[in-house]
């Protein structure tokens, strides 16, 4: 029987309650714990290349500064790349809201119109705010890269050698939880790109495609991201059908199908099935997620999970192997008969 299948009731109720208080302490830093899980996300995704760069024979200084810097100059040149290749649009930014008003209902472009003069400015503040701490994103990959063996040695030479295997297992499996979950992420976003891009191209949406792209990395922040992505393609729908009110009503409705449809059944069977929890627990933990800690428990909830479950599930297994705590109990009689041995 596998250890998971032992996992019983008090375990799993300690995992969920682990889970919510780290949740509601990652609120309160939030400043740390966002570009915390920036430089997770990029770590996952350069580990593949540095691994490569290192059976090559590369030490893993060089690794690291090489994959670091060829991220760096792939996403300046796909940034580039996009100003580059999307067409301006047909009608001057100024003259959108009245198109808008036009395709949806002018008291909904009067209302947005002055929303965005009232608050812009601080939403320009509030990003600007935020720029020193993204800014340690990149800085965390890059030593992520390089000393994330060094940091794993480090905590388990502070284990005692009985339970040294299954804390080699444990380290293990965390770092397999988390790449499990990106991996689970990366088929998501395919997903959504996909289902957004079949509902707008039905619509007769231009470059559907890449708006259903744009949408889906933007959903990675759930609700709040989805939101932004309705909004783009919504303003994009009224631009090139001013006069056609269905199709900004029909993109509402694609993204609010996607929607239901990520929460109901794609996130269930992708992220909760990459990490091996069962879709019902997935579905409750991201309500209770994004009640305890908002758009960061959202986004944190099911990693957080995923990682509690592990330590959890490991901790208990060695709180219960009768002969791991006989073993350790033997050792440490053993190192106190040794250090005392020529005091009699």
């Amino acid at each position: 029987m596998s250890e998971q299948q032992q996992s019983g009731p008090i375990v799993w109720s300690c995992i969920i309650a682990a889970t919510c208080v780290l949740l509601f302490l990652m609120q309160q830093v939030l400043w740390l714990s966002v570009p915390f899980l920036v430089g997770i996300i990029l770590y996952y995704m350069l580990l593949s290349p540095m691994q490569r760069l290192l059976r090559m024979g590369y030490s893993r200084n060089t690794a690291a500064l090489v994959v670091g810097t060829g991220f760096l100059l792939v996403l300046l040149l796909a940034v580039l790349a996009a100003v580059t290749w999307i067409p301006a649009p047909s009608t001057a930014w100024h003259e959108q809201p009245a198109h808008l008003g036009d395709s949806v209902d002018a008291s909904l472009a009067s209302y947005t119109k002055g929303f965005v003069k009232r608050h812009l400015t601080d939403v320009l503040v509030a990003a600007a705010a935020w720029v020193p701490s993204l800014l340690l994103a990149p800085f965390l990959t890059f030593f992520f890269l390089r000393d994330g063996r060094r940091f794993k040695r480090f905590l388990a030479r502070a284990v005692p050698n009985a339970f040294f295997e299954k804390t080699l297992y444990l380290l293990h499996e965390v770092d397999q939880t988390a790449r499990r979950y990106f991996h689970g992420m990366l088929k998501l976003t395919i997903i959504d790109t996909l289902v957004l891009s079949v509902g707008l191209w039905a619509i007769g949406l231009q470059s559907a495609l890449l708006l259903g792209f744009i949408a889906a990395v933007l959903a990675w922040v759930p609700y709040v991201g989805s939101i932004a992505g309705c909004l783009l393609v919504v303003l994009v729908a009224s631009a090139d059908a001013p006069d056609n009110n269905m199709m900004a009503y029909s993109a509402i409705f694609v993204f609010i199908a996607a929607r239901l449809l990520d929460d109901f059944i794609f996130m269930p069977l992708t992220l909760g099935r990459s990490l091996r929890i069962h879709p019902l627990v997935t579905v409750l933990m991201i309500f209770i997620g994004g009640a305890l800690a908002g758009v960061t428990g959202l986004m944190l909830v099911l990693p957080l999970l995923g990682v509690m479950m592990v330590i959890g599930e490991t901790i208990g297994v060695l709180l219960t192997d009768q002969r791991l705590q006989a073993r350790h109990r033997y050792a440490r009689a053993l190192r106190v008969k040794q250090a005392s041995v020529d005091l009699k």
